[in-house]
Order: structure tokens, then sequence, then C-alpha cells
């Protein structure tokens, strides 16, 4: 049996975001959701540069099923991960918040860096459209503290807010983590203008 006969047998597609704040519980949420998820790739887009990320990143591989596989990628997310759709029934990506930023620090200084931003995680959305299975976006809420003191730093939260607004918009569930608790909050929003509604206030400025 191929890859794709292999995961259209009993596979859920779906795209949940999970969101919050630092230890908050949502990759414990995010790797508790996958765990009956058949063959499930686990999406990493730490970088281990300092021994205070290579300890954290060792933390969590050891909670990870061992049956799990692992891609680790940075930047290119879309690239790496269209060859292996076929060969999974869950995608875990940990997390949207480190992406971002390694995108923001890959082009910055860029005219445009938002827009960039997003027009990458849409290319990434758009990848999941077509093909399936079930995904979940893990993702820092970064705007509810202080406001960051360095121009690249206000980017950032802004950057990532818009980039949450637009996962939201398109997800089937989203999940707000506050102290280990979840809070489903698409059954609890107004919907009604939809994505496009949500991608328009997107292009203000």
């Amino acid at each position: 049996m191929t890859d794709s006969a292999n995961r259209a047998v009993g596979r859920s597609d779906e795209l949940v975001l999970v969101l919050g704040g630092a230890r908050s519980g949502k990759s414990t949420l995010a790797e508790r959701m996958a765990r009956d998820g058949g063959r499930v790739l686990f999406i990493a887009t730490a970088e281990a540069l300092d021994e205070a990320m290579q300890r954290r990143i060792a933390d969590h591989r050891r909670y990870r099923p061992e049956h799990w596989d692992t891609l680790e990628e940075p930047i290119h997310l879309s690239r790496a991960v269209r060859p292996l759709v076929d060969r999974y029934d869950t995608f875990v990506l940990d997390c949207l918040t480190l992406w971002v930023s390694n995108l923001l620090l890959g082009d910055e200084g860029a005219p445009d860096a938002e827009g960039m931003v997003l027009e990458t995680v849409g290319r990434l959305l758009d990848l999941i459209d077509a093909t399936g299975g079930r995904w979940i976006l893990v993702s820092n809420e970064v705007g509810q503290g202080i406001v960051p003191a360095s121009p690249l730093g206000r980017e950032y939260r802004d950057v990532l807010g818009r980039v949450n607004q637009l996962v939201a918009s398109r997800a089937d569930k989203a999940y707000l983590m506050v102290a280990g608790l979840a809070l489903e909050l698409k059954s609890l929003a107004d919907t009604s203008w939809g994505a496009a509604g949500v991608e328009a206030i997107l292009d203000e400025p």
C-alpha cells in the first residue's frame, strides 16, 4: 500500500492552533493531542544556539514518544515538509514563535519584513489545505506583556500577533492555554466575519 493510501485510512483533516504564554502547557497539550494520531511528524523550529536552549530541546525530546519522527527546520518549513506529507497522519509544529523570529532575523532590515513573514506563513497554510492530515501548530501569545524596548522587539511582537490572527482565522480549533488549562476559543468567538475579514484586518497598517 502506498504512503498516500496508508495515510487515508482513518486520517483526520484538521488544523489546530495552540496558543499561550511561556510555560503555560501549550506544548504538552499539543503532544497529548497527537498521541493517538497515527504516524506523527514533529516539526521543530528551535536552534540549539546556547546551553540553555540545548537543555530545553533535550527535555522536550525525552517526553516525546520514541516512534515519532522529528524534522528540524528553522526557516524553510514548506519546502522541507512538502516531500513528507504523504508519509504521516499528524503533524506537530512547535513552534510558530521561533519560526517567525528566525524569519525576521534572516531578513532584518528588509523594507516589508512583516509582509514577507505573512506571505511565508500563508504558503504553509496553503500547503496544509492542499495536503490534509491533522496539523497542530503551537505559538506564543506575546502581546499582553510590557512593550519591548527595542524596535526589533516591537516589530517581532506585532508580526507574531498578526501571524497568530492569520492562523487562528484558518484553524478549525484554537486553544488558549493558561496555567495548564485549555480554553477553546473558536466556540466562544464571533466568527461571522470569517477568514476573509481577518485577512482584511491584517492588510490594515
